[in-house]
């Protein structure tokens, strides 16, 4: 199909379309039509996209969420929302982080305590509070130098994948966190993928489903990146020490790399979950650890996380550490001064109770929900370590269908669980990180309907 470009001298635009579509209607979308535009400019064609990016369908998950919500809020502008799907904070900033961030601030304003670039792994003072915190404590022995701060865990979960090799295979919970599929989708690594059942094909699935207590097993063809989360998003399910050194062992032996998400271990309320991976033995040759101060201390605005690579964690004679040291130097600037102040902070002994109250504040809505729920004749599991209440929909319900019928019959959002993967459909997430009154109010009109 051609379409001439009025008033200019180019030769015509060549669209080449997968489907059919008008000249007049052409609507670049990469959940169903993959376009590609040549401008024939003295023979030679124009510069080339990243075409992994049109592999991608539809948008990001909690993209179309907002999209649906803003749309039956703006046809029906009485209506009062409650919004229990995205992970968001609603709490404010500790006492003793907001003290240090103005005291931070007004150190930027002296000459000499102004700062600039921060250093490429993170102000030593906040490393050293990282091991001494979270590791140290713990029996884990991890040196300043493993820990790389960065503006989120998010953003780590989905560059750690650069410095591994197109050819890998990854392996991911079944269902998951968008982020460590998408990002490697865009980078080439997933092959291609049938809308029919969901699937990449060059993805290993490990199906997370009610009969295994939502969580893996250790999958039958063998891949070379491990993707796990505990206490997972989106099930808030866990898994004890034992069961993690399972992965562990397993990892040692095919020779694979574990990303480990830790993100939610602040709210790890059993005995026996680990609240790292390395608590386990061997882990420091096989695995990747990321971490947040998003959920733990309400950073989500503020953007601040860390991951730990170990020195001990080689492809033969390359260190990881010091590939993810070049990238990080390479790509990434450093969190500001004044962000990594206030993490600092979490760590005092102020910091850590104000910390521990906000996540006790959160938990408490956690059950309000999960017990909720359950009189109400719902299937629920999570909300034990984790801020997430994962249900099953009644009455045989696809996900977006609950969703939807929950939005205009209770005015509640909520995440459907088919847009975590295959396995969570017939799922639902609900989060804990509403407010109290919210909490209840939204509790009540499920209840009620």
């Amino acid at each position: 199909m051609s379409a001439s470009l009025p008033g200019t001298s180019l030769v015509p635009l060549r669209v080449e379309l997968s489907e059919s579509a008008s000249a007049e209607n052409c609507i670049i979308r990469a959940t169903r039509i993959r376009i590609c535009i040549l401008y024939n400019l003295g023979g030679k064609d124009m510069f080339k996209v990243n075409d992994n990016y049109l592999k991608l369908p539809g948008s990001y998950l909690f993209s179309t969420i907002g999209k649906k919500v803003r749309a039956y809020q703006a046809a029906n502008p009485d209506k009062e929302i409650i919004r229990l799907g995205i992970g968001d904070v609603t709490q404010p900033l500790a006492p003793a982080i907001i003290d240090r961030l103005h005291e931070a601030v007004s150190e930027m304003g002296v000459q000499e305590t102004f700062k600039g670039y921060a250093p490429d792994l993170g102000y030593e003072f906040l490393r050293s509070a990282i091991v001494k915190n979270d590791y140290n404590a713990r029996g884990v022995d991890i040196a300043i130098d493993e820990v790389f701060v960065s503006d989120g865990a998010k953003c780590d979960s989905g560059n750690i994948q650069e410095i591994f090799s197109l050819d890998n295979k990854i392996a991911v919970c079944d269902p998951v966190y968008p982020v460590y599929v998408d990002s490697n989708v865009m980078a080439g690594r997933t092959g291609t993928y049938d809308a029919t059942t969901g699937l990449w094909s060059d993805v290993i699935y490990m199906p997370c489903k009610e009969e295994n207590g939502f969580a893996p097993e250790l999958p039958e063809e063998t891949p070379d990146i491990i993707y796990l989360c505990f206490p997972n998003n989106p099930t808030g399910a866990t898994i004890t020490k034992d069961q993690l050194q399972k992965w562990v062992d397993y990892a040692n032996e095919k020779h694979a790399v574990i990303i480990y998400d830790a993100a939610y271990e602040a709210y790890i309320s059993e005995p026996d979950v680990p609240h790292t991976i390395y608590e386990c033995d061997g882990a420091k040759t096989c695995a990747i650890e990321l971490r947040s101060f998003s959920k733990n201390a309400g950073f989500t605005g503020v953007r601040l996380g860390f991951t730990v690579v170990p020195k001990d964690l080689k492809c033969g004679d390359v260190s990881l550490n010091a590939m993810w040291a070049r990238r990080h130097g390479t790509k990434f600037n450093g969190a500001p001064y004044i962000v990594q102040a206030a993490g600092d902070a979490v760590y005092s002994d102020e910091g850590k109770a104000q910390t521990k109250a906000q996540i006790a504040y959160y938990m408490n809505n956690a059950k309000v929900i999960s017990q909720g729920l359950k009189d109400a004749g719902y299937t629920v599991s999570g909300g034990v370590n984790a801020p997430y209440i994962w249900l099953k929909t009644p009455d045989n319900m696809s996900s977006w269908d609950f969703f939807d019928y929950l939005l205009e019959n209770a005015n509640v959002v909520g995440t459907p669980g088919s847009g975590f993967g295959p396995s969570g459909e017939g799922y639902f997430r609900l989060t804990a990180f509403g407010t109290y009154e919210n909490t209840v109010e939204a509790i009540e009109r499920i209840k009620n309907l």
